[in-house]
């Protein structure tokens, strides 16, 4: 299964791609996807699908993993944001992708233990886990390769919502186990979270 992992933004939203066949995730691709600031918002929204659907046709993916949408102070940065996230989402959707997503702490607690984090630890933590070497890209691309990571390793996952949900380790693990987790069991333990699974 190929995951693409997003990070939306609208002037830069990070991407990667993971081929999750091998016991841990091959790194296919990972970058940024720019659009010129001095653009209006929908001529920067389709840059940014074209340059993404050019990538969908090489890696053909069959889930999208997207960070989930938290609070902003300022209303119409949590607008602009929605825009790109539905963008990214229909783009994704036409070619019958899943959508699943996550809220950045769980994010951050899957790849580091700490849903606190900094970006330069999730960094870290994410090329130190897939074996890469640390780029020059914005942080926008190394979030991308967290999110990816978090959809594809649902065991780290379950166990870094164990505090946060409330859950005793005993009912996690019997999630983590393939004979009793089911996917509404998944689902509603990132619902719980916060997140929504589509």
């Amino acid at each position: 299964m190929i995951i693409l992992g997003i990070d939306p933004g609208s002037v830069t939203t990070g991407y990667a791609f993971l081929d999750t066949e091998e016991k841990i995730p091959k790194v296919l691709e990972y970058g940024v996807l720019h659009a010129p600031e001095s653009l209006p918002l929908e001529d920067r929204l389709l840059h940014i699908v074209r340059e993404l659907e050019q990538l969908l046709d090489i890696y053909q993916p069959q889930e999208l993993s997207m960070e989930g949408v938290f609070f902003y102070k300022n209303p119409k940065s949590a607008l602009v944001l929605g825009h790109i996230r539905g963008a990214v989402l229909v783009a994704c959707r036409r070619r019958g992708m899943n959508y699943s997503e996550y809220p950045p702490t769980v994010v951050k607690q899957s790849v580091t233990g700490k849903g606190s984090a900094s970006k330069e630890l999730v960094a870290s933590m994410v090329f130190t886990r897939l074996g890469i070497e640390r780029g020059s890209l914005p942080l926008d691309a190394s979030d991308a390769l967290a999110i990816a990571l978090t959809h594809a390793n649902p065991a780290p996952l379950a166990t870094a919502l164990v505090g946060a949900a409330g859950l005793t380790r005993k009912k996690i693990n019997g999630l983590s186990r393939k004979k009793k987790a089911t996917a509404k069991q998944w689902k509603d333990l990132i619902e719980k979270m916060g997140g929504t699974i589509q």
